[in-house]
């Protein structure tokens, strides 16, 4: 057996570099299938509190080292209730056999590449909404941030369309196939149309209907940006981390959306 030794007191064996490289490598395969999800911020706070318990043990904080393995061991269960989906679509992914043709592509884990990720179009969104504010025509338009929203975007009809608010308003058209339901902008492109939205559970206005309701809710759980143009009115508004903000002017609106996303 290969023996390095380090310093005379530290001993490291071939297969602990073997387990190394294998869960960092596991670490990047569950990264790669959470990253645009709202669980990757579970699962980092969930590695931090990981690495607090192996460090007040390796301390010997013998009180505190007892309580965080008590949550650690009860926390098992909750970790799989919350990841149930990630974790069925990761035994799903390591069953196939495309993952054995594809791991020495993914084996470039120790490269980690900045993208910068593209400024929006504002103008052709702005002149979406202010064209449907003045016809009265619904719409609900989710731009992405950080998170990819992947978890909505594959409830409708992927485009993955350049923006333009020609484009805008043929979807919503109400006797377009695709008005219903909210269109998704990530990357500065229209990914998908027609998808479905979690609806929020605080108490609005009685006069806000399921578009309202449905942006205030994927805000409270994102950190998307959601525009709305009330069927009933043609008011336009927008939502952010779960806060409505009513009747704004196109004016407002392309300021807002300049300094959330190309400043």
């Amino acid at each position: 057996m290969l023996q390095l030794f380090i310093t005379g007191f530290i001993e490291i064996k071939l297969t602990d570099i073997i387990d190394i490289l294998l869960v960092a490598f596991l670490l990047y395969e569950l990264y790669q299938l959470l990253k645009g999800t709202a669980a990757m911020n579970i699962f980092f706070g969930l590695v931090a509190f990981f690495l607090l318990w192996k460090l007040v043990t390796a301390l010997q904080m013998e009180l505190l080292s007892e309580i965080l393995g008590a949550f650690i061991s009860v926390g098992f269960i909750a970790l799989i209730v919350v990841f149930q989906p990630e974790i069925r679509q990761f035994l799903l992914l390591i069953g196939t056999p495309r993952f054995i043709n594809k791991t020495h592509s993914r084996m470039s884990f120790f490269k980690f590449n900045v993208i910068k990720q593209p400024s929006l179009d504002v103008d052709p969104i702005v002149t979406a909404c202010r064209k449907m504010s003045m016809t009265k025509t619904g719409a609900l338009i989710i731009v992405a941030k950080l998170n990819e929203l992947r978890q909505y975007v594959e409830t409708g009809q992927i485009l993955d369309a350049r923006i333009s608010d020609e484009l805008l308003l043929n979807i919503f058209f109400k006797n377009s196939p695709l008005h219903d339901g909210a269109v998704i902008i990530l990357n500065n492109r229209i990914k998908s149309a027609r998808c479905i939205l979690p609806v929020s559970s605080k108490k609005l206005s009685v006069s806000l209907g399921l578009r309202h309701r449905a942006a205030v809710g994927v805000t409270e759980r994102t950190d998307a940006i959601a525009l709305i143009v009330s069927e009933e009115t043609g008011e336009i508004s927008y939502s952010k981390k779960g806060i409505l903000v009513q009747n704004v002017t196109p004016s407002h609106l392309k300021n807002f959306l300049e300094k959330e996303f190309n400043n």
